[in-house]
Protein backbone atom coordinates (compact mmCIF):
# COMPACT_ATOMS: atom_id res chain seq x y z
CA UNK A 1 0.00 0.00 0.00
CA UNK A 2 1.42 3.40 -0.96
CA UNK A 3 2.14 6.09 1.62
CA UNK A 4 -0.58 8.23 0.03
CA UNK A 5 -3.22 5.54 0.43
CA UNK A 6 -2.13 4.97 4.01
CA UNK A 7 -2.39 8.69 4.65
CA UNK A 8 -5.85 8.85 3.08
CA UNK A 9 -7.08 5.81 4.98
CA UNK A 10 -5.80 7.21 8.26
CA UNK A 11 -7.50 10.54 7.55
CA UNK A 12 -10.71 8.75 6.57
CA UNK A 13 -10.63 6.68 9.74
CA UNK A 14 -10.00 9.66 12.03
CA UNK A 15 -12.19 12.17 10.23
CA UNK A 16 -15.11 10.13 8.90
CA UNK A 17 -15.41 6.73 10.57
CA UNK A 18 -15.09 7.82 14.15
CA UNK A 19 -16.40 11.34 13.73
CA UNK A 20 -13.51 12.63 15.84
CA UNK A 21 -10.76 14.11 13.67
CA UNK A 22 -7.41 15.35 14.87
CA UNK A 23 -8.60 18.84 14.02
CA UNK A 24 -11.76 18.46 16.06
CA UNK A 25 -9.76 17.12 18.99
CA UNK A 26 -7.48 20.15 18.84
CA UNK A 27 -10.48 22.43 18.41
CA UNK A 28 -12.44 20.94 21.30
CA UNK A 29 -9.35 21.16 23.49
CA UNK A 30 -9.05 24.85 22.70
CA UNK A 31 -12.69 25.84 22.78
CA UNK A 32 -13.35 23.87 25.94
CA UNK A 33 -11.05 26.24 27.81
CA UNK A 34 -12.38 29.55 26.62
CA UNK A 35 -14.64 30.26 29.58
CA UNK A 36 -12.58 28.64 32.32
CA UNK A 37 -11.38 31.07 34.99
CA UNK A 38 -8.67 28.83 36.41
CA UNK A 39 -7.50 27.24 33.20
CA UNK A 40 -4.98 24.43 33.41
CA UNK A 41 -1.60 25.08 31.77
CA UNK A 42 -0.72 23.45 28.46
CA UNK A 43 1.68 20.56 28.83
CA UNK A 44 4.84 20.55 26.75
CA UNK A 45 6.34 17.62 24.89
CA UNK A 46 5.80 14.14 26.32
CA UNK A 47 8.69 13.24 28.60
CA UNK A 48 9.68 16.84 29.30
CA UNK A 49 11.13 18.02 31.52
CA UNK A 50 13.69 15.22 31.53
CA UNK A 51 14.36 15.76 35.24
CA UNK A 52 13.22 18.05 38.02
CA UNK A 53 13.86 21.65 36.95
CA UNK A 54 15.44 24.31 39.14
CA UNK A 55 13.75 27.13 37.20
CA UNK A 56 10.17 27.46 36.00
CA UNK A 57 10.75 30.48 33.80
CA UNK A 58 13.41 32.76 32.31
CA UNK A 59 13.78 36.55 32.25
CA UNK A 60 16.47 37.41 29.69
CA UNK A 61 17.72 41.00 30.02
CA UNK A 62 19.33 41.26 26.57
CA UNK A 63 21.79 44.15 26.26
CA UNK A 64 22.16 44.66 22.53
CA UNK A 65 25.42 46.09 21.22
CA UNK A 66 28.16 44.55 23.34
CA UNK A 67 28.60 46.08 26.82
CA UNK A 68 32.23 46.74 27.75
CA UNK A 69 33.40 44.22 30.31
CA UNK A 70 36.47 46.41 30.90
CA UNK A 71 34.36 49.29 32.19
CA UNK A 72 31.69 47.27 33.99
CA UNK A 73 32.90 43.99 35.51
CA UNK A 74 36.38 42.83 34.48
CA UNK A 75 38.77 44.96 36.56
CA UNK A 76 42.30 45.09 35.12
CA UNK A 77 44.30 47.66 37.12
CA UNK A 78 47.57 46.37 35.66
CA UNK A 79 46.67 47.86 32.28
CA UNK A 80 47.75 51.33 33.39
CA UNK A 81 51.40 50.49 32.75
CA UNK A 82 50.48 49.48 29.19
CA UNK A 83 48.47 52.65 28.40
CA UNK A 84 49.10 53.92 24.88
CA UNK A 85 51.36 51.02 23.92
CA UNK A 86 50.57 48.58 21.15
CA UNK A 87 48.80 45.34 22.05
CA UNK A 88 51.42 42.55 21.90
CA UNK A 89 50.90 40.02 19.14
CA UNK A 90 51.38 37.31 21.76
CA UNK A 91 48.11 38.50 23.28
CA UNK A 92 46.24 39.25 20.09
CA UNK A 93 47.16 35.88 18.53
CA UNK A 94 45.71 36.78 15.16
CA UNK A 95 42.31 37.86 16.47
CA UNK A 96 40.22 39.16 13.59
CA UNK A 97 39.32 42.88 13.78
CA UNK A 98 36.39 44.70 12.27
CA UNK A 99 36.92 47.03 9.31
CA UNK A 100 36.51 49.95 11.72
CA UNK A 101 39.85 49.31 13.49
CA UNK A 102 41.73 46.87 11.27
CA UNK A 103 43.86 49.66 9.78
CA UNK A 104 44.73 51.47 13.00
CA UNK A 105 47.33 50.61 15.61
CA UNK A 106 45.94 48.61 18.52
CA UNK A 107 46.92 51.04 21.29
CA UNK A 108 45.83 49.96 24.75
CA UNK A 109 43.14 51.96 26.52
CA UNK A 110 42.93 50.93 30.20
CA UNK A 111 39.49 50.76 31.79
CA UNK A 112 38.31 54.26 32.62
CA UNK A 113 36.16 53.43 35.65
CA UNK A 114 36.87 52.77 39.30
CA UNK A 115 35.95 49.40 40.78
CA UNK A 116 35.09 48.28 44.27
CA UNK A 117 34.26 44.98 45.92
CA UNK A 118 30.71 44.29 47.03
CA UNK A 119 28.99 42.02 49.52
CA UNK A 120 30.32 38.93 51.22
CA UNK A 121 31.31 37.54 47.84
CA UNK A 122 33.66 40.46 47.15
CA UNK A 123 32.55 40.71 43.52
CA UNK A 124 34.20 43.55 41.59
CA UNK A 125 31.65 45.89 40.06
CA UNK A 126 32.17 49.27 38.38
CA UNK A 127 31.26 52.59 39.96
CA UNK A 128 28.89 53.00 37.01
CA UNK A 129 26.73 50.16 38.40
CA UNK A 130 26.23 50.98 42.10
CA UNK A 131 22.79 49.37 42.33
CA UNK A 132 23.95 46.08 40.85
CA UNK A 133 26.79 46.17 43.33
CA UNK A 134 24.19 46.18 46.10
CA UNK A 135 22.84 42.79 44.93
CA UNK A 136 26.22 41.25 44.08
CA UNK A 137 25.65 38.42 46.55
CA UNK A 138 22.57 37.36 44.56
CA UNK A 139 24.41 37.31 41.23
CA UNK A 140 26.59 34.74 39.48
CA UNK A 141 29.12 36.53 37.25
CA UNK A 142 30.51 34.61 34.28
CA UNK A 143 33.65 36.47 33.18
CA UNK A 144 34.79 33.91 30.62
CA UNK A 145 32.04 34.06 28.00
CA UNK A 146 33.22 33.61 24.41
CA UNK A 147 31.61 33.54 20.97
CA UNK A 148 32.60 33.12 17.31
CA UNK A 149 31.10 36.19 15.68
CA UNK A 150 32.52 39.73 15.60
CA UNK A 151 29.65 41.69 14.01
CA UNK A 152 26.34 42.50 15.66
CA UNK A 153 23.72 40.72 13.58
CA UNK A 154 25.45 37.32 13.28
CA UNK A 155 26.69 37.51 16.88
CA UNK A 156 23.25 38.32 18.28
CA UNK A 157 21.68 35.69 16.04
CA UNK A 158 24.09 33.08 17.40
CA UNK A 159 23.64 34.39 20.95
CA UNK A 160 19.87 33.92 20.75
CA UNK A 161 19.38 31.02 18.30
CA UNK A 162 22.63 29.05 18.45
CA UNK A 163 23.52 29.75 14.82
CA UNK A 164 24.82 32.86 13.06
CA UNK A 165 22.49 32.33 10.09
CA UNK A 166 18.87 33.52 10.54
CA UNK A 167 16.17 30.89 10.32
CA UNK A 168 16.78 28.83 13.44
CA UNK A 169 14.38 29.01 16.41
CA UNK A 170 15.24 31.40 19.22
CA UNK A 171 15.96 30.10 22.70
CA UNK A 172 12.58 31.37 23.90
CA UNK A 173 10.82 29.50 21.10
CA UNK A 174 12.66 26.28 21.95
CA UNK A 175 11.68 26.60 25.62
CA UNK A 176 8.07 27.35 24.74
CA UNK A 177 7.96 24.36 22.37
CA UNK A 178 9.46 21.97 24.88
CA UNK A 179 7.79 22.95 28.12
CA UNK A 180 4.47 24.45 27.14
CA UNK A 181 2.64 27.22 28.91
CA UNK A 182 2.05 28.08 32.56
CA UNK A 183 -0.71 30.55 31.64
CA UNK A 184 -3.57 30.07 29.17
CA UNK A 185 -4.31 33.79 28.93
CA UNK A 186 -0.92 35.00 27.75
CA UNK A 187 1.62 33.69 25.22
CA UNK A 188 4.44 31.45 26.44
CA UNK A 189 7.08 33.86 25.13
CA UNK A 190 6.82 37.66 25.38
CA UNK A 191 9.27 40.30 24.17
CA UNK A 192 9.64 43.89 25.41
CA UNK A 193 11.86 46.42 23.63
CA UNK A 194 13.02 49.57 25.38
CA UNK A 195 11.70 52.86 24.06
CA UNK A 196 14.85 54.94 23.88
CA UNK A 197 14.85 58.68 24.53
CA UNK A 198 16.82 59.16 21.33
CA UNK A 199 16.44 57.18 18.11
CA UNK A 200 18.42 53.95 18.31
CA UNK A 201 21.09 53.30 15.69
CA UNK A 202 20.84 49.57 16.20
CA UNK A 203 18.23 47.39 14.49
CA UNK A 204 16.58 44.55 16.37
CA UNK A 205 15.46 41.88 13.91
CA UNK A 206 12.31 39.80 14.32
CA UNK A 207 14.28 36.56 13.91
CA UNK A 208 15.94 37.27 17.27
CA UNK A 209 12.69 36.05 18.85
CA UNK A 210 11.39 34.02 15.92
CA UNK A 211 10.29 30.38 15.83
CA UNK A 212 12.34 29.37 12.77
CA UNK A 213 11.24 25.91 11.62
CA UNK A 214 9.15 25.33 14.77
CA UNK A 215 5.41 25.98 14.47
CA UNK A 216 4.82 29.72 14.48
CA UNK A 217 2.83 29.63 17.72
CA UNK A 218 6.16 29.39 19.56
CA UNK A 219 7.59 32.69 18.31
CA UNK A 220 7.90 35.60 20.72
CA UNK A 221 5.01 38.04 20.91
CA UNK A 222 6.19 41.64 21.09
CA UNK A 223 4.49 43.90 23.63
CA UNK A 224 4.45 47.48 22.35
CA UNK A 225 4.53 50.59 24.54
CA UNK A 226 1.46 52.18 22.96
CA UNK A 227 -2.32 52.27 23.15
CA UNK A 228 -2.40 48.81 21.54
CA UNK A 229 0.32 46.72 23.25
CA UNK A 230 -0.28 43.90 20.76
CA UNK A 231 -1.22 44.74 17.18
CA UNK A 232 -4.58 43.60 15.80
CA UNK A 233 -5.85 42.55 19.21
CA UNK A 234 -8.66 45.06 19.71
CA UNK A 235 -12.08 44.45 18.22
CA UNK A 236 -13.53 47.13 15.95
CA UNK A 237 -15.74 49.66 17.72
CA UNK A 238 -19.29 48.43 18.10
CA UNK A 239 -18.48 44.71 17.92
CA UNK A 240 -19.97 42.98 21.01
CA UNK A 241 -17.82 40.36 22.68
CA UNK A 242 -20.45 37.62 22.26
CA UNK A 243 -20.50 38.28 18.52
CA UNK A 244 -16.71 38.00 18.38
CA UNK A 245 -17.01 34.68 20.24
CA UNK A 246 -19.45 33.40 17.63
CA UNK A 247 -17.19 34.52 14.78
CA UNK A 248 -14.23 32.70 16.32
CA UNK A 249 -16.24 29.53 16.74
CA UNK A 250 -17.30 29.69 13.10
CA UNK A 251 -13.76 30.30 11.85
CA UNK A 252 -12.50 27.46 14.03
CA UNK A 253 -14.97 25.06 12.42
CA UNK A 254 -13.86 26.14 8.95
CA UNK A 255 -10.21 25.79 9.93
CA UNK A 256 -10.98 22.32 11.31
CA UNK A 257 -12.47 21.27 7.97
CA UNK A 258 -9.42 22.58 6.16
CA UNK A 259 -7.08 20.78 8.55
CA UNK A 260 -8.84 17.47 7.85
CA UNK A 261 -8.16 18.01 4.15
CA UNK A 262 -4.52 19.08 4.38
CA UNK A 263 -3.14 17.92 7.76
CA UNK A 264 -1.26 21.24 7.88
CA UNK A 265 -0.12 21.82 11.47
CA UNK A 266 -0.10 25.58 10.92
CA UNK A 267 -3.90 25.46 10.77
CA UNK A 268 -4.09 24.29 14.37
CA UNK A 269 -1.60 27.06 15.16
CA UNK A 270 -4.02 29.53 13.57
CA UNK A 271 -6.88 28.22 15.72
CA UNK A 272 -4.71 28.61 18.82
CA UNK A 273 -3.72 32.13 17.82
CA UNK A 274 -7.33 33.22 17.42
CA UNK A 275 -8.21 31.77 20.80
CA UNK A 276 -5.16 33.30 22.47
CA UNK A 277 -5.97 36.71 20.97
CA UNK A 278 -9.50 36.45 22.37
CA UNK A 279 -8.20 35.72 25.86
CA UNK A 280 -5.50 38.38 25.59
CA UNK A 281 -8.15 41.03 24.98
CA UNK A 282 -8.89 40.78 28.69
CA UNK A 283 -5.49 39.79 30.09
CA UNK A 284 -3.17 42.26 28.31
CA UNK A 285 -4.83 45.53 29.41
CA UNK A 286 -4.69 44.30 33.00
CA UNK A 287 -1.05 43.29 32.59
CA UNK A 288 0.16 46.56 31.09
CA UNK A 289 -1.76 48.86 33.44
CA UNK A 290 0.89 49.85 35.99
CA UNK A 291 -1.40 52.29 37.80
CA UNK A 292 -2.11 49.66 40.45
CA UNK A 293 1.58 49.45 41.38
CA UNK A 294 2.33 51.31 44.64
CA UNK A 295 4.73 54.25 44.76
CA UNK A 296 7.38 52.22 46.56
CA UNK A 297 7.65 49.92 43.51
CA UNK A 298 8.34 52.87 41.21
CA UNK A 299 10.82 54.21 43.76
CA UNK A 300 12.57 50.82 43.78
CA UNK A 301 12.91 50.68 39.97
CA UNK A 302 13.97 54.31 39.67
CA UNK A 303 12.75 57.60 38.21
CA UNK A 304 12.47 56.28 34.65
CA UNK A 305 10.03 53.55 35.70
CA UNK A 306 7.00 55.81 35.22
CA UNK A 307 7.91 56.40 31.55
CA UNK A 308 6.01 53.91 29.43
CA UNK A 309 8.30 51.69 27.39
CA UNK A 310 11.45 52.49 29.34
CA UNK A 311 13.75 49.67 30.39
CA UNK A 312 12.71 50.33 33.99
CA UNK A 313 8.99 50.09 33.17
CA UNK A 314 9.68 46.92 31.18
CA UNK A 315 11.43 45.41 34.20
CA UNK A 316 8.25 45.98 36.22
CA UNK A 317 6.28 44.33 33.43
CA UNK A 318 8.73 41.42 33.47
CA UNK A 319 8.00 40.86 37.15
CA UNK A 320 4.26 41.03 36.47
CA UNK A 321 4.65 38.50 33.65
CA UNK A 322 6.62 36.22 35.96
CA UNK A 323 3.81 36.45 38.52
CA UNK A 324 1.37 35.40 35.80
CA UNK A 325 3.42 32.37 34.84
CA UNK A 326 4.79 33.44 31.46
CA UNK A 327 7.50 30.93 30.56
CA UNK A 328 10.07 33.09 28.72
CA UNK A 329 10.29 36.88 29.08
CA UNK A 330 12.87 38.77 27.04
CA UNK A 331 13.79 42.43 27.34
CA UNK A 332 15.92 44.13 24.68
CA UNK A 333 17.87 47.29 25.51
CA UNK A 334 19.93 48.57 22.55
CA UNK A 335 22.78 51.08 22.03
CA UNK A 336 25.59 49.43 24.00
CA UNK A 337 27.79 49.88 20.91
CA UNK A 338 30.55 52.12 22.31
CA UNK A 339 32.71 52.88 19.27
CA UNK A 340 33.23 56.44 20.50
CA UNK A 341 32.49 58.72 23.47
CA UNK A 342 32.92 55.83 25.88
CA UNK A 343 32.63 57.97 29.06
CA UNK A 344 29.24 59.39 28.05
CA UNK A 345 27.79 56.64 25.86
CA UNK A 346 28.37 53.72 28.20
CA UNK A 347 27.36 55.65 31.33
CA UNK A 348 24.04 56.54 29.69
CA UNK A 349 23.22 52.86 29.17
CA UNK A 350 24.28 52.12 32.74
CA UNK A 351 21.90 54.80 34.01
CA UNK A 352 19.12 53.20 31.96
CA UNK A 353 19.66 49.70 33.28
CA UNK A 354 21.55 49.63 36.60
CA UNK A 355 18.80 50.45 39.09
CA UNK A 356 15.98 48.60 37.27
CA UNK A 357 18.05 45.41 36.86
CA UNK A 358 18.97 45.40 40.56
CA UNK A 359 15.37 46.25 41.49
CA UNK A 360 14.08 43.28 39.50
CA UNK A 361 16.33 40.96 41.51
CA UNK A 362 15.18 42.51 44.80
CA UNK A 363 11.52 42.50 43.75
CA UNK A 364 11.52 38.86 42.64
CA UNK A 365 13.35 37.86 45.80
CA UNK A 366 10.99 39.57 48.21
CA UNK A 367 7.99 38.04 46.42
CA UNK A 368 9.46 34.54 46.63
CA UNK A 369 9.89 34.27 42.84
CA UNK A 370 13.66 34.47 42.40
CA UNK A 371 14.41 30.86 43.31
CA UNK A 372 12.17 29.63 40.48
CA UNK A 373 13.03 32.38 37.96
CA UNK A 374 16.30 32.37 36.03
CA UNK A 375 17.41 35.94 35.30
CA UNK A 376 20.10 36.44 32.63
CA UNK A 377 21.90 39.73 31.81
CA UNK A 378 24.26 40.09 28.86
CA UNK A 379 24.96 41.02 25.26
CA UNK A 380 26.26 39.32 22.15
CA UNK A 381 29.99 40.01 22.76
CA UNK A 382 32.34 42.34 24.64
CA UNK A 383 34.72 45.18 23.78
CA UNK A 384 38.41 45.15 22.92
CA UNK A 385 41.20 46.54 25.08
CA UNK A 386 42.52 48.80 22.30
CA UNK A 387 41.04 52.26 22.04
CA UNK A 388 39.09 53.06 18.90
CA UNK A 389 40.10 56.46 17.60
CA UNK A 390 42.61 58.48 19.64
CA UNK A 391 43.07 56.24 22.67
CA UNK A 392 43.58 59.06 25.22
CA UNK A 393 40.74 61.28 24.01
CA UNK A 394 37.26 61.60 25.59
CA UNK A 395 36.02 60.73 22.10
CA UNK A 396 37.70 57.31 22.19
CA UNK A 397 35.67 54.12 22.20
CA UNK A 398 36.15 50.37 21.91
CA UNK A 399 35.54 47.98 19.03
CA UNK A 400 33.74 44.62 19.14
CA UNK A 401 35.47 41.71 20.87
CA UNK A 402 34.21 38.09 20.73
CA UNK A 403 37.08 36.37 22.57
CA UNK A 404 35.87 37.21 26.10
CA UNK A 405 33.02 39.07 27.76
CA UNK A 406 31.02 39.07 30.98
CA UNK A 407 27.43 38.07 31.74
CA UNK A 408 25.59 37.46 34.98
CA UNK A 409 22.77 35.19 36.04
CA UNK A 410 20.63 35.03 39.16
CA UNK A 411 18.02 32.77 40.76
CA UNK A 412 16.70 29.63 39.11
CA UNK A 413 19.35 27.18 40.32
CA UNK A 414 22.61 29.13 39.86
CA UNK A 415 25.06 29.78 42.68
CA UNK A 416 24.62 33.26 44.14
CA UNK A 417 27.66 35.33 45.04
CA UNK A 418 29.93 33.47 42.60
CA UNK A 419 32.42 34.79 40.07
CA UNK A 420 33.14 32.07 37.50
CA UNK A 421 35.96 32.08 34.97
CA UNK A 422 38.63 34.70 34.32
CA UNK A 423 40.47 36.48 31.53
CA UNK A 424 44.11 37.34 30.91
CA UNK A 425 45.71 40.59 32.09
CA UNK A 426 44.36 42.41 29.02
CA UNK A 427 40.77 41.13 29.19
CA UNK A 428 41.47 39.80 25.71
CA UNK A 429 41.52 36.01 26.05
CA UNK A 430 39.83 33.60 28.43
CA UNK A 431 42.33 32.38 31.01
CA UNK A 432 40.16 29.97 33.00
CA UNK A 433 36.87 28.09 32.52
CA UNK A 434 35.74 29.23 29.04
CA UNK A 435 31.96 29.36 28.53
CA UNK A 436 30.90 29.35 24.89
CA UNK A 437 27.46 30.61 23.89
CA UNK A 438 26.54 26.97 23.21
CA UNK A 439 27.44 26.16 26.82
CA UNK A 440 25.19 28.96 28.00
CA UNK A 441 22.29 27.47 26.02
CA UNK A 442 22.96 23.97 27.37
CA UNK A 443 23.05 25.33 30.92
CA UNK A 444 19.83 27.32 30.60
CA UNK A 445 18.04 24.24 29.26
CA UNK A 446 19.51 22.14 32.08
CA UNK A 447 18.18 24.56 34.70
CA UNK A 448 14.75 24.18 33.08
CA UNK A 449 15.01 20.39 33.39
CA UNK A 450 15.98 19.70 29.76
CA UNK A 451 18.93 17.63 28.59
CA UNK A 452 20.05 19.57 25.53
CA UNK A 453 21.36 16.59 23.54
CA UNK A 454 17.96 14.86 23.76
CA UNK A 455 15.93 17.94 22.87
CA UNK A 456 15.51 17.97 19.09
CA UNK A 457 13.11 18.89 16.30
CA UNK A 458 13.11 17.22 12.89
CA UNK A 459 13.07 19.59 9.93
CA UNK A 460 13.90 18.79 6.30
CA UNK A 461 15.16 15.37 7.31
CA UNK A 462 17.52 16.58 10.03
CA UNK A 463 17.23 16.53 13.81
CA UNK A 464 18.04 20.04 14.98
CA UNK A 465 18.75 21.21 18.51
CA UNK A 466 19.41 24.61 20.09
CA UNK A 467 23.02 23.71 20.88
CA UNK A 468 23.77 22.46 17.37
CA UNK A 469 26.16 19.66 16.45
CA UNK A 470 29.36 21.07 17.97
CA UNK A 471 30.35 20.28 21.53
CA UNK A 472 28.27 22.02 24.19
CA UNK A 473 28.48 21.42 27.91
CA UNK A 474 26.45 22.28 30.97
CA UNK A 475 28.50 24.65 33.12
CA UNK A 476 28.27 22.62 36.30
CA UNK A 477 30.48 25.00 38.24
CA UNK A 478 27.74 27.62 38.43
CA UNK A 479 24.94 25.26 39.47
CA UNK A 480 23.63 25.57 43.01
Amino acid sequence: MSSQSLHTTRRYFLGQCTGVSVGSMALSSLLGQKSSAGEAPALGLPGLPHFAPKAKRVIFLTQSGGPSQLELYDHKPGLMKWAGTELPESVRQGQRLTTMTANQKQLILPGITKFSRHGKSGATVSEWLPHLGSVADDLCFIKSMTTDQINHAPAMTQFLTGNQIPGKPSMGAWVSYGLGSLNRNLPDYLVLISKMQRPSDQPLYDHYWGSGFLPSRYQGVKLRNSKDPVLYLRDPDGLPRHLRRGMLDGMAELNQMRFEQTQDAEITTRIRQYEMAYRMQASVPDLTDLSEEPDDVFDLYGPDSRRAGSYAANCILARRLAERGVRFIQLFHPDWDHHSRLPSWCTARCRDTDQPSAALIKDLKQRGLLDETLVIWGGEFGRGVAGQGKWDSPEAGRDHHPRCFTMWMAGGGVKPGLTYGSTDDFSYNVAENPVHVRDLHATVLHLLGIEHERFTFRSQGLDFRLTGVEEAKVVKGILA
